[in-house]
């Protein structure tokens, strides 16, 4: 007798029998995802079912994934706080010939309007393509920033904010200037690869004759519900990725990562500045590194995260502790020694990556890596100083390459009625 205790798996024939969620006998989709779902459906490389388990029951159901909606309108623009999702697109767009502040103002209104009702599940107001026609919203965010070049575009060069001064040069930098910079940034995540892919599609043929693309990358994340448990995401170097992320429910997160209501310029206020970085890993010389040896570049156990000095992923790292050696055992060029905020006067930012790869070289080298994105009130009080510590000796450079960067203004939240940037565009 089969464990009661255990969902029953259904047969592919069941499925399609079931009632679907109109009372038919069609195979609906949300069917198929509980089915998934509450038994772990196994799919071989063939694509055929080739065994089930019981699904652990703290996992996040399927089902779930469509409809999670994030809210467009809000004090600050949403991508920013949401948790990580599992597909992700950064896009880049300089504005045309001959378009000004007044293209620039229609085309963030279009995309305003398209941002918010895709992120509410529904169809773009024009011209749908249908991609993601059986999906719900998929925990979609669709963010917009501004680069430097894009204020004396717009004759708003005033308006423009000191902390968007180009980024500094660094050691560790290879950067290809086509994939770097750009007037306008647009960040696109969703837990479901249509989602995303739809929304991409309808940003650019929103931008219309107003602007051009000048780069774009794909990225990726774990699925959620994909772990027994809620985790701190992995890297493609099987790191976790984000211990030390400050917390919203941190006292002064806000102060952190968000320009204050008061701030200046006034525009930018409960917004925040984005670096954006494609930090190409160099994986072929990583994996032939030991676990102990790929643990002591890090600082960190690569099964759980937690310091070399002992405890759990969240436990405090001791700095000062030493070997029966007298060595520290978190190294002085560890890449988690150098980068906490507190031995860089405070620096913090707010990281919110996605993985990628881009297929392999002629020779066989991965082309991956992450697509880094980091949040701050300030950046040269955030990114730089850090980034400039870690160019004086983190033993991590050795195995990763900065290829193209960017810094952009991201206003905060549109209110209902508004577009973003408005504050901007028509103060």
């Amino acid at each position: 007798m089969p464990d009661q205790s255990v969902p029953q798996a259904r047969t592919s024939a069941e499925v399609a029998q079931a009632p679907d969620s109109t009372g038919g006998h069609g195979v609906s989709r949300r069917a198929l995802l509980g089915t998934a779902g509450a038994t772990g459906l196994v799919l071989g490389a063939s694509g055929g079912a080739v065994g089930y388990a019981a699904a652990p029951a703290q996992a996040t159901p399927l089902t779930s994934v469509g409809s999670d909606r994030g809210m467009f309108h809000g004090k600050h623009q949403p991508g920013i706080t949401e948790g990580l999702q599992a597909r992700g697109h950064l896009a880049a767009f300089d504005l045309t010939a001959g378009a000004g502040r007044k293209e620039a103002a229609a085309l963030l209104r279009r995309w305003s309007t398209t941002a918010e009702r895709l992120m509410a599940g529904e169809a773009a107001p024009h011209d749908d393509t249908d991609v993601a026609r059986d999906a719900g919203p998929s925990s979609l965010t669709i963010t917009f920033g501004f680069g430097h070049g894009f204020f004396d575009r717009t004759g708003l060069e005033k308006q423009r904010p000191s902390a968007l001064d180009p980024l500094p040069d660094f050691s560790s930098d290879r950067l290809d200037k086509a994939r770097s910079d750009g007037d306008l940034w647009v960040q696109i995540g969703a837990n479901d690869a249509l989602v995303a892919f739809h929304a991409l599609r309808a940003i650019q043929k929103d931008a219309g004759g107003a602007a051009r693309l000048r780069w774009q990358m794909n990225g990726f994340n774990r699925t959620p519900g994909a772990t027994a448990h809620p985790m701190t995401a992995r890297n493609l170097m099987g790191q976790l990725d984000g211990t030390r992320n400050p917390k919203p429910s941190e006292s002064d997160f806000d102060r952190r990562i968000f320009v204050p209501a008061s701030g200046d310029p006034a525009w930018m206020a409960n917004g925040s500045y984005a670096v954006v970085r494609r930090i190409r890993m160099l994986l072929d010389d990583w994996e032939k590194l030991s676990t102990a040896a790929q643990e002591a570049v890090i600082g960190r156990r690569k099964s759980n995260g937690a310091p070399l000095s002992g405890g759990d992923e969240t436990t405090p790292m001791d700095l000062e502790k030493a070997d029966a050696k007298g060595e520290y055992v978190v190294p002085l060029n560890a890449h988690a020694r150098i980068t906490r905020p507190d031995k860089n006067s405070g620096a913090a930012m707010l990281r919110r990556p996605f993985s990628y790869h881009d297929g392999f070289d002629a020779d066989g080298t991965p082309d991956a890596g992450l697509l880094f994105v980091c949040w701050q009130a300030d950046p040269l009080r955030g990114f730089v100083p850090v980034q400039r510590k870690l160019d004086r000796g983190d033993a991590l450079s050795q195995f990763i390459r900065h290829e193209a960067s960017g810094l952009f203004a991201v206003p905060g939240g549109a209110a209902k009625g508004e577009y973003v940037g408005q504050r901007l565009l028509e103060g």
